[in-house]
């Protein structure tokens, strides 16, 4: 018997997009779906659709802000906006940004969101590397 609750989280392509070893598409279930789901938003600029030119998060538009305070929350708020707008199975309970001393160019985005549909709780790290070219 097929549980509806999870139904709704979602079967489709692994992200990225892999092959099993039957020669078949690997397939994301459920929670590994939404989780998949939220790192292709904020993988995804804003015009890089055709046919979705504002799907996506505007990190990208920062990728070569200076590593303050300004570029931290202009990152969090862009993130929490895109999350909010594009991935509706999730509430976003909390966005926090890092950036370790040791790497310059890196700033943690950690993201923990619970899964409308059955109350799980789930969170993941996304690394965005600004000022690339230093």
């Amino acid at each position: 018997m097929n549980n509806p609750t999870r139904e709704f989280l979602g079967i489709g392509w692994k992200f990225p997009l892999q092959v099993t070893p039957g020669g078949k598409i690997a397939q994301a279930k459920y929670e590994q779906r939404i989780e998949e789901s939220v790192y292709l938003i904020l993988s995804t600029s804003k015009g890089e659709r055709p046919m979705l030119p504002d799907f996506g998060c505007g990190i990208h538009d920062l990728v070569f802000a200076p590593n303050n305070a300004g570029t931290i929350a202009m990152v969090t708020q862009t993130v929490r906006k895109a999350l909010v707008a594009y991935e509706p199975r999730i509430d976003v309970l909390d966005v926090a940004v890092e950036a370790p001393p040791e790497q310059l160019n890196l700033l943690l985005i950690r993201i923990n969101y619970r899964i409308r549909a059955n109350n799980a709780l789930g969170n993941l790290v996304y690394p965005f590397y600004i000022s690339e070219g230093t």
